[in-house]
């Protein structure tokens, strides 16, 4: 059984995301998807700010298993399959291999973070998704471990979920749009929205939009904030462009 009740309970069968709030193509599903993705990362990194989370890995690792559990806990199976499988994808920053691999870098190489996401998503519901773990190329190695994988993620995350939820009053996070940005605000503004109704932060958290200077998204614990820079949407739609249609 889920951890999160609270969660699972407030969003089934009502939580819809701008995914499937109209029509979009292949290309915009895919942006929308990562946008929720990352958002949720960020979000993850806030929390284990705010919540004082112990870290016995990096810290990256950590927000990205908390990605895939909200893509999972959230949305109904139909929707969050769609989200996940354009989400694993957002990870290959470099499909055409030909950028060296930066081993030093604080997030794990980008293969390896592809394979802990479909890992893990795989894991939460292994009897309905053998055939995403198929077409995702999950190898069966790693496919017999990934229950146990996402039972160690949904245990660790779901408690510091619970310890918000008994002992945490709830301050609602803000969002602040950025000019020029329709997409990543009408996302963004809508799921701040429903993660507020759900999720109980101890202090402010600011979530806002604004030209970087580089595709990137960032939590910045000095004034609790999350950016999503508007340049990450032409960074993911050219992703796609290069991915897309294999």
């Amino acid at each position: 059984m889920p951890r999160l009740p609270f969660i699972a309970t407030a969003f089934s069968l009502a939580y819809l995301s701008p995914l499937h709030a109209e029509e979009l193509t292949p290309r915009e599903a895919f942006v929308e998807a990562n946008i929720l993705s990352i958002y949720y990362h960020e979000l993850g990194h806030a929390i284990i700010d705010l919540m004082e989370v112990p870290m016995f890995g990096q810290e990256e690792d950590a927000a990205d298993v908390l990605s895939v559990l909200l893509i999972n806990w959230l949305f109904d199976e139909e929707t969050a399959v769609s989200i996940a499988y354009d989400a694993a994808f957002g990870y290959i920053n470099d499909p055409e291999g030909v950028n060296e691999v930066q081993y030093w870098d604080l997030h794990g190489p980008d293969e390896q973070r592809y394979y802990n996401h479909v890992c893990i998503f795989y894991g939460a519901n292994p009897d309905e998704r053998e055939d995403i773990a198929e077409e995702l190329g999950l190898p069966d190695d790693r496919a017999d471990w990934c229950h146990v994988e996402y039972e160690q993620a949904e245990n660790s995350w779901g408690m510091i979920f619970d310890e918000m939820d008994e002992h945490v009053e709830g301050v609602p996070m803000v969002f602040v749009p950025g000019d020029d940005a329709d997409v990543v605000n009408r996302i963004l503004e809508n799921e701040v929205a429903n993660i507020n109704s759900v999720v109980k932060l101890p202090d402010e958290v600011t979530v806002k939009v604004e030209a970087c200077d580089e595709a990137n998204a960032f939590y910045d614990p000095s004034d609790i904030s999350i950016t999503f820079c508007t340049e990450f949407i032409a960074h993911l739609e050219d992703l796609y462009d290069q991915t897309g249609e294999n």
